[in-house]
């Protein structure tokens, strides 16, 4: 018996000396079958599991991680590695924080780059357990570690290190992240490449990456109809949801563009997606989503291009709806009409005061992040033309707190541009927190 395998039973059997307990009671306190416990404790055919030792551990009043140090030689010796063990090992060594174990044991492994796929299944275990932060750090080993750029495993950590990165509303980080990921979207697996591709498609729509979300909407439809023809493919939803929302990505395109017509025909199609085979339940279900989308941007085309007529009716569609993404994306749609064309829809902001006033919570989503952020800058300029002064000078300091945060930098320009032009106009409060916003000390 090697000299760690040793020590660790050593620690483990003074400590059951200390306690008086013999191997049966031991066995009842930490809930381990005596038999396996007594083979464990022996070293005889059967090594100790990382879950055992926590359940010893426990038992003597230890903290997560006791004598980790010493139980690489469960997994790794010269005659053998258990690749299991050393999978559930490292899992418990990043949850419980010991960092030291974990450097340990991929100084050793990695010597082989087959061992490389012990790494990226914890990585896997962590990720899906909700770990991010501790499954990053395995991912950027694989990615360090794998020297095929075709690799499916390492798009696979390219795309998991996106799907973590882009979690927040940083917009620098979150571009950073498109960036390092695009190459590699089209290695992936195919069960995972229209998803990948739908996810940068989301992130560039928050980052108004208008080119990028057109190429991805273009790659949306084309993989959705190609790909997912294979009946062995299966992508995290419906293939109809992925093609409905290359037309959607098209259709907001074209209505940034100016170019209503064209947006209404996008809007249209993907309204109407009952052609699309096969459709089962899941399939139908999102296809009414987007009957019910189509609906809302048919209003939303109709008002941008302002028809002041079908304002009260659009709000009605709305509350029907009852959904607060919806209504920010509505509203941000009336008041920005609304400011374009001098209509007054004080009676529409009034109706849905108490959802605006929730709109904070979507915080850490992107996309709904930047409506809210869109809203405010649009509520400023619509309470500026209707000389309200004040309430426009706290809707664009809410902006700019709303920009800053999320690194949104033409936003916080936009922003410090319109404080400016009311400056004059602006309370000592008003003042403080604005030079508290733009520079970080008060005046």
């Amino acid at each position: 018996m090697r000299i760690v395998n040793r020590s660790l039973r050593f620690e483990i059997e003074d400590h059951m000396k200390q306690h008086g307990y013999n191997i049966n009671q031991l066995a009842e306190l930490s809930g381990i079958n005596p038999g396996n416990l007594s083979m464990a404790l022996n070293g005889v055919s059967r090594s100790m599991t990382i879950n055992q030792l926590d359940a010893l551990g426990k038992v003597f009043g230890k903290v997560p991680g006791w004598l980790y140090e010493l139980y690489t030689e469960e997994c790794i010796s010269d005659e053998r590695l258990s690749r299991p063990r050393l999978v559930s090992y490292l899992v418990r060594c990043a949850e419980v924080g010991r960092n030291d174990c974990i450097d340990a044991v991929v100084s050793k492994i990695l010597d082989h780059s087959k061992n490389v796929k012990i790494i990226f299944s914890a990585a896997e275990k962590l990720f899906y357990k909700g770990r991010n932060g501790e499954a990053e750090r395995f991912y950027e080993i694989v990615v360090s570690a794998v020297k095929d750029s075709f690799s499916e495993m390492l798009a696979m950590s390219h795309y998991r290190l996106f799907s973590i990165a882009t979690r927040g509303t940083d917009a620098e980080k979150n571009w950073k992240a498109v960036i390092r990921f695009d190459p590699f979207r089209n290695r992936l697996p195919e069960n995972d490449q229209l998803d990948a591709v739908f996810q940068l498609a989301r992130v560039c729509y928050s980052l108004k990456k208008w080119s990028e979300v057109e190429e991805y909407a273009g790659e949306l439809e084309l993989l959705s109809t190609t790909l997912c023809s294979q009946e062995e493919i299966a992508p995290k939803r419906h293939p109809v949801y992925y093609y409905g929302m290359g037309l959607l990505y098209k259709a907001a395109i074209a209505e940034e563009r100016g170019l209503f017509e064209l947006s209404k025909k996008y809007v249209l199609n993907y309204a109407n997606l009952e052609w699309f085979e096969p459709l089962d339940e899941s399939g139908q279900n999102e296809v009414e989503r987007f009957k019910t989308w189509g609906k809302a941007n048919l209003y939303t085309l109709e008002v941008l291009t302002g028809n002041e007529r079908i304002i009260d009716e659009y709000a009605d569609y709305l509350a029907s709806l009852n959904r607060l993404n919806d209504v920010v994306a509505g509203l941000n749609n009336i008041i920005a009409s609304a400011n374009k064309y001098g209509f007054n829809v004080d009676r529409v902001l009034a109706r849905f005061s108490g959802s605006i006033a929730r709109f904070d919570l979507f915080n850490g989503d992107p996309i709904l992040s930047d409506r809210h952020l869109q809203y405010r800058y649009h509520k400023a300029l619509y309470a500026f033309r209707q000389n309200r002064v004040p309430e426009g000078l706290y809707e664009t300091l809410r902006c700019l707190s709303l920009a800053k945060q999320m690194k949104k930098y033409e936003d916080t320009f936009h922003c410090i541009s319109l404080f400016e032009k009311y400056r004059e106009h602006a309370s000592v409060e008003q003042l403080k927190a604005y030079r508290l916003a733009v520079v970080g000390e008060e005046v």
